[in-house]
């Protein structure tokens, strides 16, 4: 899976436009969402590997601005057992990984982009965190 991400113009319909957009070239989204601050709204959504091409083509022949791909770190937290987030990403923040942007898939699992350079490191933690958990 990989994390799409762009910048929304700032008018009614570009969330539609956009979707809209993905949906015409046959890809799907997996979760995310869109978020705004001081004006801009940044695109945040989560495709599989097979979509990227389809993704970055069709948005860019749709006159959106540029897209950037970036790679996620996906894990499951428990719940039902407050305090998972802290503590999970403590880990992260002690390991000096810098989390760029966090959401949920539809399948409820934690979603991650983090610094490009850090994110084999990332990996590494989270699934040490899936082992100690299962």
């Amino acid at each position: 899976m990989r994390d799409l991400s762009l910048a929304l113009e700032p008018r009614p319909g570009a969330l539609a436009d956009f979707g809209e957009t993905l949906g015409a070239a046959g890809v799907s989204l997996e979760g995310g969402g869109v978020f705004g601050f001081d004006g801009v709204a940044i695109a945040h959504f989560l495709i599989g590997d097979h979509d990227v091409e389809a993704a970055v083509a069709a948005l860019e022949a749709a006159g959106f601005g540029p897209a950037t791909v970036s790679a996620v770190v996906a894990l499951r937290l428990d719940q039902d057992r407050p305090g998972q987030l802290g503590a999970f990403t403590r880990r992260l923040g002690d390991a000096g990984i810098d989390i760029r942007v966090q959401y949920s898939d539809h399948d409820h699992r934690l979603i991650l982009v983090v610094d490009p350079e850090r994110h084999v490191d990332a990996a590494r933690i989270a699934a040490a965190w899936a082992r100690a958990s299962a």
